[in-house]
């Protein structure tokens, strides 16, 4: 017997998500798990550590002529990698 209310699971699970407040942590995986698809492996040589504070995203590098170059390009970075989440996750990049 077929029931009448039925919903895809991709919906229950969004529906879990949000009611767990979950989503928020999931997008901020997503888009530190999108660093290396978005800038490529030679810049993931140079990065030791990413992390989200407020909607900032906060890079450690261990070159400073790397950190200058991707300060100038800051603004298409954090689109680029807003744009692989598909959710606005971040604001603003500082790159340490």
């Amino acid at each position: 017997m077929r029931k009448k209310n039925t919903e895809l699971l991709s919906d229950v699970i969004k529906q879990v998500l949000k009611q767990q407040h979950l989503e928020k942590p999931l997008y901020e995986k997503r888009l530190i798990e999108a660093w290396p698809l978005v800038l490529g492996d030679n810049i993931l040589k140079y990065t030791s550590d990413l992390k989200i504070r407020n909607k900032v995203l906060y890079v450690s590098l261990s070159s400073s002529v790397l950190r200058h170059d991707l300060f100038l390009s800051r603004e298409q970075i954090k689109n680029s990698l807003n744009k692989q989440v598909g959710v606005e996750v971040i604001v603003d990049i500082v790159f340490k």
